[in-house]
């Protein structure tokens, strides 16, 4: 199945992007570690090359992540003409409060009364930059919720009298061309469940963490893993966890095992997997 999601607010989200951009000094991109390419969004990359803006790239969710990935992709990023990676958690105060300083150094000539810094926070749904606009402002301006498109206008607040901040809605692109890139967004949920199947993307991850990460379903459901594929996992975990059809002589519930597992890797509860690296592109991490 391909994976599309495009809700009418996103299309005056962008337009209303492209207008604020011309009043914006530093581009906050805020990235899911696990998937760094797949959760970059082309339209974003094409409104600030063409204000030629500089941008810095937070990797969030640093923590749950492989380490060896996100360090490869923060190599990678860190050699692009006016761009700054670093990974964190935006959850993460310390983490967070790190931000403004890098922007700065992007942007030196923006930082008294009258020239203010002006930053804006984009990205895709529900990679944390609604967490990293009420981190920063140290009180909840912006709704946070582990759903896609919480956020549906764009907001200004005064970080001090030599910062402003910005925070936009998350913007996905009309069309994802590659259908595994769909899935690797709905596996981290920043696509609606209306445009997904919950035992897809489910048995999407399964197969992967089968084939980069052995040992990790073992180790969290109790599952043999020896000779599985990804919807013989979803299967296991159903029987081991109890998830069984009412009426159907126990019969697993597919889609109810499915939640599990995805909402064991969303949480970190499965591991630090990633599902992309710089060396395999599309594909998902070699080890």
């Amino acid at each position: 199945m391909s994976i599309q999601w495009f809700p009418g607010h996103m299309n005056s989200a962008r337009r209303k992007a492209a207008e604020t951009m011309e009043f914006i000094d530093v581009v906050i991109e805020v990235l899911d570690a696990r998937l760094p390419e797949a959760s970059c969004n082309p339209m974003i990359t094409e409104l600030r090359l063409l204000r030629q803006r500089p941008c810095l790239k937070i990797l969030n969710k640093a923590d749950l992540a492989d380490p060896a990935a996100t360090q490869a992709w923060l190599n990678l990023f860190n050699r692009q003409p006016g761009v700054r990676a670093v990974a964190l958690s935006c959850k993460n105060k310390g983490d967070a409060a790190r931000v403004p300083a890098l922007c700065q150094q992007l942007a030196p000539h923006r930082n008294t009364t009258h020239k203010p810094l002006r930053m804006m926070i984009m990205g895709i749904p529900n990679v944390g930059k609604s967490t990293l606009m009420n981190t920063l402002l140290k009180r909840r301006v912006a709704n946070v919720g582990d759903e896609p498109a919480v956020t549906k206008s764009q907001q200004s607040h005064n970080i001090n009298e030599h910062m402003t901040l910005t925070d936009s809605p998350g913007l996905l692109w009309p069309k994802i061309e590659n259908p595994e890139d769909g899935l690797k967004l709905a596996t981290i949920h920043a696509i609606g469940r209306n445009a997904t199947i919950d035992e897809e993307v489910a048995e999407y991850l399964a197969a992967t963490v089968l084939a980069r990460y052995p040992g990790l379903l073992a180790a969290r459901y109790g599952v043999a893993e020896d000779g599985l594929d990804g919807m013989d996992v979803i299967e296991a975990v159903a029987k081991k966890r109890g998830c069984l059809l009412k009426g159907r002589s126990g019969e697993p519930d597919m889609e109810k095992a499915a939640m599990i597992l995805l909402t064991d890797y969303r949480s970190g509860k499965l591991g630090r997997v990633s599902l992309e690296t710089p060396d395999t592109g599309k594909a998902v991490l070699e080890l």
